[in-house]
């Protein structure tokens, strides 16, 4: 017996991973989600770890949480506090993007999957799925750069290709350097959604977290990307859009555009430590929580 996971159709080929396991078996032939090779071997990975936990005789009081980068380090900070008030209880929080989320949970490689999108794919429609924050995308730029702010029609431009140089939008002349997220990613699945027509240019660098996005505009003058507004920091500037700041003041007057939901997905019902959980993050607690580190509540 053997663990089969195939690639993606949009990938091509007839390639095929296989781990020989007892029992098991998972096919990703049939999705249309964009996941490439590498995000394949982090389900691998998730799901080896869920059987490690199961073998040890700790799978009812341990689960795994998957997916979203940008919510990741939330979740963390929840799953700490739940932990700590639930003896006993281990929460694993693993990243790898929406897409990963969504196809963990599909295969039982996760318990919970964390999807970060505007719209979730047709894929997750037979999962059970509970909104439990809301989170603003923030155009992020090098605090050198003199840009303060730009409209949605100029960052469809500049992601499209057509603005090439920071003159053009208000700024030095000099080449943008344009950065995004890898296709899968909720961020970037929210962002051309809400923008709109984007094509993205081929000289756009690709970056498969929001902390590496942040990473590169910082140590990058030209350079602009999107991030998760939880995760700006002092190294980089948000910019305003339509002349409008990303304070949640803004988003819940329905003026900033950038705004997508948080989902948290599990296959069937939750139940025992999987409802515990996202119990705890729609208490009055979780959602404190979650308003304090820099994304609004779903409630």
């Amino acid at each position: 017996m053997q663990l089969t996971i195939f690639r993606p159709s949009q990938y091509a080929s007839n390639t095929e991973f296989i781990i020989p396991l007892p029992c098991i078996h998972i096919s990703l032939m049939e999705q249309n989600m964009k996941l490439n090779p590498n995000k394949i071997f982090f389900v691998i990975m998730i799901f080896l770890a869920g059987l490690g936990l199961v073998a040890c005789g700790k799978s009812g009081n341990a689960i795994t949480v998957a997916g979203s980068t940008a919510f990741q380090p939330f979740a963390e900070k929840l799953a700490d506090q739940f932990m700590a008030g639930t003896p006993g209880a281990s929460v694993t929080i693993q990243g790898g993007g929406s897409a990963v989320g969504i196809q963990a949970t599909l295969s039982g490689a996760a318990d919970i999957g964390m999807a970060d999108m505007v719209t979730l794919p047709k894929e997750a429609l037979t999962l059970k799925t509970v909104i439990v924050a809301r989170d603003g995308i923030v155009m992020v730029v090098n605090p050198k750069n003199t840009v303060k702010t730009l409209t949605v029609d100029q960052i469809r431009d500049i992601y499209n290709g057509k603005i090439r140089n920071w003159k053009d939008a208000g700024g030095k002349d000099h080449a943008v350097t344009v950065i995004s997220r890898e296709e899968g990613s909720g961020t970037r699945s929210s962002f051309e959604t809400i923008i709109k027509n984007v094509t993205l240019t081929k000289e756009a660098i690709i970056q498969d977290s929001n902390g590496t996005v942040r990473e590169t505009v910082a140590n990058d003058i030209n350079s602009i990307g999107y991030i998760s507004h939880g995760l700006v920091n002092d190294k980089i500037s948000a910019l305003l859009i339509n002349g409008v700041a990303c304070v949640n003041e803004e988003i819940n007057k329905g003026r900033y555009p950038l705004v997508r939901p948080v989902f948290l997905m599990t296959r069937e019902a939750p139940q025992g430590l999987s409802k515990s959980f996202i119990d705890y993050i729609l208490s009055e607690q979780g959602q404190k929580t979650i308003l304090a580190n820099g994304l609004l509540p779903a409630k």
